[in-house]
């Protein structure tokens, strides 16, 4: 509703617009009605008022008086003057005071109203152009943070835009430019208790994004995503800019940002390029760290691959660092594992160093009847936490904790009277692996029954004696046919089968391919 203030000395006249006019029905309210115009000014000082009626002839202070006063204070504030006076001089002054209407007495209801509806109409058509204005200013920077995500993804022909660049201003700016990309990195997995969700971070970090870069007159930027933004620097002051920008921003989250800043160009159709080098720069956090500023200059790129031998070495050492429980070793192995990787600044070599580090844990495990899942606690859709970790540090640490973990339980069982047991039935089938080993012959080592020797190993290693004796002869065959010197009988021979097929066939079942053809595959 739109604010009036009615102002007369004749009280007649001031109670009967107060009363005869239907002010409701016309969306506007009272906010007061005074005989003088001293009042009405503290009135309008005070107070919202956007539409002044008054008296022109009231003693101390007249109407036009009255309403150079309510201009001062409130500019846009729309006059209607009664009076009983025709002349022509207060008639030409309320023109030059730019009043509405000049209504005379005795007044007529009908007048004032009409006076007062040509008002809220143009007071209606102020606030949609204000609204249509701010609507226009608002979309201002959507429009050329959109127009920028373009030009560095190039996505429209290259005459467009120049042409958008010139509309937008972009060709007003200073080069060379460098494109950073600053990203809200994600909070540590270990981090619990956090004052504010994830998406509650991404929205503070934009705010404060947008408020930083819009106080300190910065170049353009555009929102990549709800943790990214792409930003355009001048050089000469990439480093301050980015640093000034982090400490302000950082000042309102729990979590660090990480910034990756391109190679300086030199006009408009090199900015994809820099801003491609500041994605890489800014994804190299993987293996450099975040919650730094990462210059694509700094950033060693070059392709190494992998030497599958060597990992297959690394890791036996740290299984058999797990089932003594030597936590120490555990971490080095570990450290070796991912320190042979950071070098080759590949997220795609990361990701495959991780699933081969579960999967090889679950061969391990499976082969001492352990559960991998139960062991760490978790379901196996739970493991996409390791694609969403951003560092190769990250990565590690998370397999320390669980690979201790594991281990712990592990040497708690080998320890317990069960475990001490199997290890003895296990121990003994390997050393007498070669022979025709029978379960009587395990019962009369260790003085008890077959009957009762096969329960205890059903019992506590999960597998009946021929599974066991089975899957240890498999094992051991896999060792030895990694040896080039030996023929593929003499591998059988030495696991206790005379029989060569029966051998091929067991070795097939249990790994899906034949004993040579595992051969050539380890071997190359």
């Amino acid at each position: 509703m739109y604010k009036v203030l009615l102002v007369d000395d004749e009280e007649l006249d001031l109670e009967g617009m107060r009363r005869f006019i239907p002010w409701s029905d016309l969306d506007m309210e009272l906010v007061g009605s005074v005989n003088n115009a001293l009042s009405a000014c503290e009135i309008i000082k005070n107070q919202e008022v956007d539409i002044l009626v008054s008296d022109v002839n009231m003693p101390y202070m007249s109407g036009l008086e009255l309403a150079r006063i309510a201009i001062e204070h409130k500019p846009n504030i729309r006059i209607i003057f009664v009076s009983g006076y025709q002349e022509f001089s207060y008639v030409q002054q309320a023109l030059l005071l730019k009043a509405y209407s000049y209504v005379l007495k005795p007044m007529n209801d009908r007048e004032l109203v009409a006076s007062l509806i040509k008002v809220k109409r143009d007071l209606d058509e102020e606030i949609k152009q204000r609204e249509v204005e701010m609507a226009y200013q608002e979309m201002i920077p959507i429009v050329k943070s959109d127009f920028l995500i373009r030009l560095l993804e190039r996505e429209e022909s290259e005459e467009l835009l120049t042409q958008m660049s010139i509309s937008y201003e972009f060709d007003q700016l200073k080069w060379p430019i460098r494109v950073a990309v600053m990203e809200l990195d994600n909070l540590s997995w270990r981090q619990t208790g956090s004052l504010f969700s994830k998406r509650e971070l991404a929205r503070i970090f934009l705010q404060r994004i947008q408020e930083a870069i819009t106080d300190g007159g910065m170049l353009p930027y555009c929102k990549l995503s709800s943790q990214r933004v792409a930003i355009l620097l001048e050089d000469v002051s990439a480093t301050h800019t980015i640093r000034t920008l982090t400490d302000n921003v950082q000042l309102h989250l729990t979590t660090s940002l990480t910034t990756g800043i391109g190679e300086p160009v030199h006009n408009l159709n090199q900015l994809q390029l820099s801003y491609r080098q500041a994605v890489e720069a800014v994804e190299a956090k993987m293996f450099l760290g975040k919650g730094s500023m990462i210059k694509y200059e700094d950033v060693s790129a070059e392709p190494g691959m992998l030497d599958a031998r060597m990992l297959d070495e690394r890791m036996n050492v740290l299984l058999k660092a797990m089932e003594k429980y030597e936590l120490v070793q555990i971490c080095d192995e570990l450290e070796k594992l991912f320190g042979s990787i950071r070098n080759l600044r590949s997220r795609f070599t990361v990701h495959n160093m991780s699933n081969y580090i579960i999967w090889k844990l679950e061969q391990y495990l499976s082969s001492r009847n352990e559960d991998l899942f139960d062991l760490l606690g978790m379901e196996i859709h739970h493991l996409d936490i390791l694609m969403q970790f951003e560092t190769v540090s990250d990565i590690r640490s998370w397999f320390i904790q669980h690979i201790f973990g594991i281990s712990e339980r592990l040497y708690e069982k080998s320890n317990s009277k069960d475990g001490k047991f199997i290890r003895s039935v296990i121990q003994l089938m390997r050393e007498r692996m070669s022979e025709n080993i029978t379960i009587k012959d395990i019962a009369q080592h260790f003085c008890f029954s077959p009957s009762h020797v096969g329960f205890l190993i059903k019992e506590r290693s999960g597998n009946t004696f021929n599974e066991l004796l089975v899957q240890l002869r498999m094992e051991k065959a896999c060792e030895l046919l990694k040896q080039p010197g030996l023929k593929v009988y003499e591998v059988a021979d030495q696991v206790g089968y005379r029989y060569l097929p029966y051998f091929s066939r067991q070795f097939k079942e249990k790994f899906a391919m034949t004993p040579m053809e595992f051969r050539k595959r380890e071997l190359g």
